[in-house]
C-alpha cells in the first residue's frame, strides 16, 4: 500500500534535504535562548510523525530531547529524523509516560495510532503539559469527552492536528462560504475516493517481530494474536484501533464542511456500506456513504477504496451546494460555479502554487499552536472543536455498525434509540488502563 500523498510529500522533500536546509538557516539567523525555548518529546515515531516533527523543528526555539515508542526499529527512525533535521541526538524511551514525567518537557507531540491518543494527552495535561496531538482526536465520543476536560481542567493548550484548517486557500473557500454569497446553502458533499487505498492481504498471525512490546501496542485495546496487519499503518483499518476512512480522512473534509456551516450539531445519521471490492482481513468498510440530517441542511460523506475518480474528476473534496452558486474546495484549490439561471455570483477558479511545499498549512497549524502556548490563548484547532469534529466522523461508523438511524442527543453526548448505544459512546478499555 502506498503512503498518503500528503505525507509521501514531505517524505520525498526529506530525502533531498531541502527541509533540513531550511532549518539549519532558520536556526542560524535566530538562535533563542534557554528561557524561550520549547522542549518536545515526541510520542510514536511513526510516519506522521516525520511530517509534524519537520514543522516543528522548523522553528528555531523548538527543541527534541527525547523520543518514544514501542518499536525498537521505528525508535532508531526517530532518533535519525532528529538528528537529520539539525537537532540533537535525543534520548530514547518505550514508555510515553517516562516522556511525560520529564521536567525538561513542554510540549507532547502523541503521533501514535488513535487508540493511543486519549491517555497521553491526559496525562499530559495532567502533568502540565501542552499537547499538538494527530487528528482523528479519538476513536470513541467518550474518550474525546475526557480529553476536552482534562485540558479545561488543567488550562493546557491542545491542538488536534487537522492542519487543513490553517491552509491559506482552505481559509479563503471557507471565508467564501461563510459571506452569503452563495445564497441559502442546502447540501454539503464530501467524498474520498482514493486508489492507493485498500489490498492489504490476508497474513497470519505471528509472532511481533523483534523488539516490539506488543502489550504495550494493543494499550487499552482487546488482547489480539500478533498480526502484521493490525499494526502500524494498516492499525486505521480494524476496529479496534480507529475508524477507517470514515475518521482518517473524514476528520479532514467534515471539519472543512462544519467550519463552514457553524457548530449546530446533527439530529440524526444514517450510514450504508460494506466490503465489496477488497479482500483481505481489514475490518472497516472499502465503500462507504453517511447522511447527516441538520436543522437547516443535509450534509453526505461517502468514499470508496480503489477509486480514485470522484465527482468532478476530484479524487476527494467538499462541495458546498447553495441557491446562488456551489463552492468545491480540495487541496488543489477552489472554485465556484455560478447557477445557470442566477446572475448574482461571478464564476472563480484559485490554484494553489504547486511548488508551494507547504500547501496543506502543516507549517501555519503547528505555528499557531506554538504561539499559543505562549498566549495561552486558544488555537485554530482546540480540543472543543476537534471534539465535535470527530465525534460528527464517529457518528457515521456507529449508524454504519448499528445498521440504526442514529438519534444524536449533542447536550448529553448521547445516542438515543439504540439498545446497548453506551458501548458506541464510551470505548471499554482492558485493564490495567483505564480513561
Amino acid at each position: 500500500m502506498q503512503e498518503l500523498s500528503r505525507r509521501a510529500l514531505l517524505g520525498n522533500a526529506m530525502a533531498t534535504g531541502w527541509v533540513a536546509s531550511l532549518i539549519s538557516k532558520a536556526r542560524a539567523a535566530n538562535l533563542p535562548g534557554a528561557n524561550d525555548r520549547v522542549r518536545v518529546g515526541l510520542i510514536g515515531c511513526g510516519g506522521i510523525s516525520t511530517a509534524d516533527m519537520s514543522m516543528f523543528l522548523l522553528n528555531p526555539e523548538v527543541e527534541c530531547p527525547v523520543v518514544c515508542d514501542i518499536d525498537d526499529a521505528k525508535l532508531g527512525n526517530g532518533v535519525k529524523l532528529i538528528e537529520k533535521l539539525g537537532g540533537k541526538t535525543p534520548q530514547t524511551v518505550k514508555d510515553f509516560r517516562r516522556v511525560i514525567d520529564r521536567k525538561d518537557i513542554d510540549v507532547c507531540l502523541v503521533c501514535t495510532p488513535d487508540h493511543w491518543h486519549a491517555l497521553p494527552t491526559i496525562y499530559a495535561c495532567q502533568a502540565g503539559k501542552d499537547v499538538y496531538c494527530e487528528k482523528p482526536l479519538a476513536p470513541s465520543v467518550g474518550e474525546g469527552r475526557a480529553m476536552v476536560d482534562a485540558a479545561r481542567k488543567h488550562n493546557r493548550i491542545v491542538q488536534m492536528g487537522t492542519q487543513w484548517r490553517s491552509g491559506h486557500h482552505y481559509q479563503e473557500a471557507i471565508g467564501f462560504v461563510q459571506s452569503g454569497q452563495l445564497g441559502k446553502i442546502r447540501q454539503v458533499r464530501a467524498w474520498a475516493y482514493l486508489d492507493w487505498v485498500g489490498g492489504i492481504g490476508n497474513p497470519p498471525d505471528s509472532d511481533p517481530p523483534s523488539g516490539v512490546d506488543y502489550d504495550m501496542w494493543l494499550g487499552p485495546s482487546p488482547l489480539r494474536p500478533f498480526n502484521k496487519n493490525r499494526f502500524h499503518f494498516n492499525f486505521r483499518w480494524f476496529w479496534d484501533y480507529a475508524g477507517g476512512l470514515m475518521t482518517d480522512w473524514g476528520v479532514h473534509l467534515l471539519n472543512l464542511a462544519l467550519w463552514g456551516m457553524g457548530p449546530t450539531p446533527p439530529k440524526t445519521v444514517t450510514s450504508s456500506g460494506g466490503k465489496f471490492v477488497v479482500d483481505d482481513n481489514s475490518e472497516t468498510p472499502d465503500t462507504q456513504v453517511a447522511v447527516y440530517d441538520f436543522p437547516s441542511y443535509t450534509l453526505i460523506w461517502e468514499h470508496p477504496m480503489l477509486g480514485g475518480v470522484g465527482p468532478g474528476n476530484r479524487p476527494h473534496g467538499l462541495s458546498f451546494c447553495g441557491s446562488e452558486a456551489t463552492l468545491i474546495v480540495d487541496a488543489n484549490g477552489w472554485e465556484v460555479i455560478p447557477e445557470p439561471k442566477r446572475k448574482s455570483v461571478v464564476a472563480y477558479q484559485r490554484k494553489i502554487d504547486p511548488n508551494d511545499k507547504f500547501y496543506d498549512g502543516r507549517k501555519a497549524h503547528v505555528r499557531n499552536f506554538l504561539d499559543c502556548i505562549r498566549s495561552r490563548q486558544q488555537p485554530v484547532e482546540n480540543t472543543d472543536l476537534a471534539q465535535f469534529v470527530t465525534t460528527i466522523a464517529s457518528l457515521g461508523n456507529v449508524a454504519l455498525r448499528t445498521g440504526r438511524k442514529i438519534v444524536w442527543d449533542a447536550r448529553n453526548e448521547a445516542i438515543s434509540g439504540v439498545e446497548g448505544a453506551e458501548q458506541w459512546v464510551k470505548r471499554p478499555y482492558r485493564k490495567p488502563w483505564a480513561i
